[in-house]
């Protein structure tokens, strides 16, 4: 096991560049599934998660490669369809597969998903889409197993709440069926416009991208493709939330800044000075943490599917608002178990109390955190622990650091140049 210590107090400078989502990453190599051949994926980030997906399509009898960032993936010969437990239980996105096979082959088996422990993340607007298309879905000793006597037909699809994995699971299965599909409410995430990008390059016809209205017009095969990840908008996002609660000057290069409006909006309401351009975000912070000088504005927070603020980056802002200068309502909409963080935040002397899906943070010119022995929970409550060790007085060791790789590549090199003081160590 290894654990992150972090001496606290050292303001951020310098530029940090963004690796490739991880979120759009894995349902773009679970659509290599789709077409035989060979596949090449740029900007794919060197993740826990995208190791565990390249090995699930191993498991089905694809080959790949990595040199740098870009994978090669060859699906010529598809010779299981069972995503087994071992693999599944250690990431959600492992689900996604389950579209692919039922297109291309006519059956899966996938172990029920696991992941991050932040809530119940049902699949059934996976199987309730699927089975609209005419597929027969069961769970059975903990698999799901989904069989299509016959072709797919294409049909009207709604989801009651708008499903990223959901979204792209059926995207995947209707652009193989027969006639039209049209899912409605579905999800508008960035990486949702990343797969549709990559299916419509290997022949794909759809049409509503970056909309909550996908009509797809099903087609009888699809090719092989060349393609690259869009930036790791949530990576950018606790970049620029580290250097507000740091202070310091930092640029974040080889991102997007149109793929984090609700954080920009909600960091300059908190007196946070940043300036972009299509590639790049400036974050300026004053260093200095008082109410008179430098202490940021508390802000209310309300997590919402995209555009609104990703709940994704619920974590990391509430390490913020600690140190704001009054009382920040966070609303957590997304997830019923997303506050997991709260009690490690507390054990470093944050105010934070929570009632029902809601969080108040006190923060105020008394506000200040201590660095102590605290636990990673899940992917982003690691996040905004190392936030919180980061502007903190003393010493930060964080445990459970699995869950930071899961999700961010590089973290402690790339703090490291930033002038942070952290280092990871076997424990």
């Amino acid at each position: 096991m290894e654990k992150i210590i972090i001496e606290g107090g050292n303001p951020l400078y310098g530029t940090v560049p963004i690796s490739g989502a991880k979120n759009a990453a894995l349902p773009l190599i679970a659509a290599t599934l789709l077409a035989p051949g060979s596949f090449t994926l740029h900007n794919v980030p060197d993740l826990r998660d995208t190791r565990t997906m390249l090995k699930v399509l191993e498991t089905l009898g694809c080959s790949w490669s990595r040199k740098d960032n870009t994978v090669t993936i060859d699906s010529t010969n598809i010779t299981g369809a069972e995503a087994p437990y071992d693999l599944v239980k250690t990431m959600r996105a492992s689900v996604l597969v389950l579209g692919p096979l039922i297109a291309r082959q006519g059956f899966a088996r996938v172990s029920l998903p696991g992941g991050c422990a932040i809530g119940a993340r049902p699949i059934n607007y996976h199987l309730k889409g699927f089975e609209q298309l005419g597929v027969k879905t069961t769970l059975s000793e903990g698999y799901v197993e989904a069989r299509s006597p016959g072709k797919l037909v294409g049909n009207v699809v709604y989801f009651d709440n708008p499903s990223v994995t959901g979204t792209e699971n059926l995207l995947m299965t209707a652009v193989l069926a027969q006639g039209t599909t049209v899912i409605k409410n579905a999800a508008r995430e960035p990486e949702i416009g990343n797969l549709v990008d990559m299916l419509t390059i290997m022949g794909a016809q759809i049409e509503g991208k970056n909309t909550d209205r996908l009509t797809v017009q099903g087609v009888e095969s699809l090719s092989p493709a060349e393609v690259t990840i869009i930036p790791d908008r949530i990576e950018a996002g606790t970049f620029l939330i580290a250097v507000a609660a740091t202070g310091g000057k930092v640029t974040l290069t080889h991102c997007n800044p149109s793929h984090l409006p609700s954080l920009i909006e909600k960091l300059r309401l908190a007196g946070v000075q940043i300036e972009s351009d299509a590639s790049t975000i400036t974050i300026t912070c004053p260093v200095s943490r008082n109410v008179e000088n430098g202490m940021v504005r508390s802000v209310d927070i309300r997590t919402m599917p995209y555009p609104g603020f990703p709940t994704d980056l619920q974590a990391q802002i509430m390490a913020l608002m600690v140190f704001g200068d009054g009382v920040s309502i966070i609303h957590e909409t997304i997830f019923e178990n997303r506050f997991m963080h709260v009690a490690e935040l507390q054990r470093m002397g944050a105010e934070i109390r929570i009632d029902g899906s809601t969080a108040i943070v006190n923060g105020g010119k008394k506000q200040e955190l201590c660095g102590a022995k605290v636990m990673a929970t899940d992917l982003r409550a690691s996040a905004s622990l190392v936030i919180a060790g980061l502007a903190a007085k003393g010493t930060s060791e964080i445990s459970r650091i699995y869950h930071l790789e899961r999700g961010y590549e590089d973290m402690v090199t790339k703090l490291k140049e930033l002038g942070a003081h952290i280092k990871k160590v076997h424990e």
